[in-house]
């Protein structure tokens, strides 16, 4: 019996449920795939490359959405030198968390390990083994309140 009064057998058996026509594949529409050449000038144009699967974004969103959209200026060329940088050289909490799950997600998805793993089988375990030796390839990006970017290394960043 259900909460409304009727019961099971009040249900007649003659009337079957509404069916839904709705197509999944009705709404969804993939973008068509660029060709090679064109990825490729896209990549060029944008400033993304190789190094750019690699780079851990921390900062200000905001500086970060819009750094191509206040004075015109290519990506490139907002880019703070390595010697003129203005931040500390210490990784924030945030950033760890950030570095550590992504290296673990790497991990779990069948990265070469960069440490000795001494039978150890959590991803997450053998990315702080990895931090803790300053062998993690991430890049972490710093972004400037007025949209210019810091690039520092695991190695470089003091946890």
């Amino acid at each position: 019996m259900s909460d409304y009064g009727g019961g099971d057998d009040d249900r007649d058996p003659l009337v079957d449920e509404p069916a839904y026509d709705d197509d999944p594949d009705e709404y969804y529409e993939p973008e068509p795939e660029p060709a090679d050449d064109d990825e490729a000038a896209r990549n060029e144009q944008t400033g993304e490359g190789e190094d750019e699967n690699n780079i851990v974004a921390s900062g200000d969103p905001n500086a970060a959405a819009n750094h191509g959209k206040q004075s015109g200026q290519s990506l490139k060329d907002k880019k703070i030198p390595n010697d003129q940088r203005r931040t500390t050289p210490f990784m924030t909490k945030y950033e760890r968390a950030r570095i550590l799950g992504t290296r673990a997600l790497q991990i779990s998805m069948n990265a070469p390990v960069l440490v000795d793993l001494e039978g150890e089988t959590d991803p997450l375990q053998i990315a702080t083994k990895e931090l803790r030796e300053k062998k993690i390839p991430l890049i972490v990006r710093r972004y400037m309140p007025d949209g210019y970017y810091e690039d520092w290394t695991c190695e470089e960043l003091v946890q």
